[in-house]
């Protein structure tokens, strides 16, 4: 119940807004929509994001090709980013035509609900437009949609991720790949609240291939093995659609991350002073 309680301090609800919305068109016969997959969007939430963007007869088409930037703002802080490359080049586009694409998007947890101007709700300023990654002077940036993003207490039944047995300390490192991790020894456990509902597991996380090439992951809900592979890439990312069945009918259950293999970074690389013993290296679980 303890766990219940303190995922209501820590999660906020993101509420769509479509009022306030505004599009500065520099790039003369383009514009988007943007929908996401939920109506309701929190922080601590991972949600598919769709562009829709659309060429009309005055188009006169883009001499280069260039990356889009989605942004968004808190404030003057920009809270996170998911810039994306068209899967059809901007080079490519012709008049009146549409190009979709879609991503998956984690939006953070960044409201301090216990904040004494907290007055209920936040404001989110998200842009989305074109820019050349070439470019260094941002003389490239094009801004083509803004839009305002409201914010709202979430769902009471969002449950808790607690990092339990076999995990080591967070780390962070802003110009990394991974914003942040924990690395885990030969096997780690979470707990997490039950919410006696499917729900969704998402898992990131990275293995060192310099160190072993062919070392397994092992995901375990309780004591039942959920996955087990020998990732291809060092980078791996897994969804799980999970049944209710799964997890019993406890008020929380164990989510365990092992491997089968183990290193020490002291003993194989000879510039590392690293001692400790160590597994796969877990960026993101998530489940909601």
């Amino acid at each position: 119940m303890w766990r219940k309680l303190c995922a209501v301090a820590l999660s906020l609800i993101f509420v769509l807004v479509s009022t306030n919305c505004k599009r500065t068109t520099s790039i003369k016969g383009v514009d988007v929509e943007v929908t996401f997959s939920e109506d309701e969007l929190s922080d601590n939430l991972v949600t598919d994001m769709t562009f829709v963007w659309e060429t009309d007869s005055e188009f006169e088409g883009m001499r280069r090709d260039y990356n889009v930037f989605v942004h968004f703002w808190h404030g003057d802080n920009l809270l996170f980013q998911a810039d994306y490359f068209p899967e059809t080049p901007t080079s490519k586009w012709v008049p009146n035509q549409e190009y979709k694409f879609t991503q998956r998007i984690y939006i953070p947890v960044f409201i301090d609900e216990f904040d004494p101007n907290f007055k209920g709700e936040e404001t989110l300023d998200l842009s989305v437009g074109f820019y050349s990654p070439y470019d260094k002077t941002g003389e490239s940036e094009q801004k083509i949609y803004s839009r305002k993003l409201k914010v709202s207490p979430p769902p009471l039944d969002t449950p808790q991720v607690i990092y339990m047995h076999g995990w080591y300390g967070l780390e962070m490192n802003r110009d990394y790949h991974f914003k942040n991790w924990r690395w885990t020894a030969k096997q780690a456990k979470c707990i997490i609240d039950n919410p006696h509902r499917d729900a969704l597991l998402i898992i990131k996380g990275e293995v060192n291939k310099r160190a072993i090439e062919d070392q397994k992951v092992i995901f375990k809900i309780n004591e039942t093995i959920l996955d087990e592979f020998v990732p291809e890439q060092a980078i791996f990312e897994k969804t799980y659609n999970i049944n209710k069945e799964k997890l019993g009918e406890d008020d929380d259950f164990y989510l365990t991350v092992a491997t089968d293999k183990t290193f020490v970074p002291s003993e194989i690389f000879p510039d590392s002073t690293d001692d400790r013993e160590l597994g796969v290296k877990i960026s993101f679980i998530y489940f909601r």
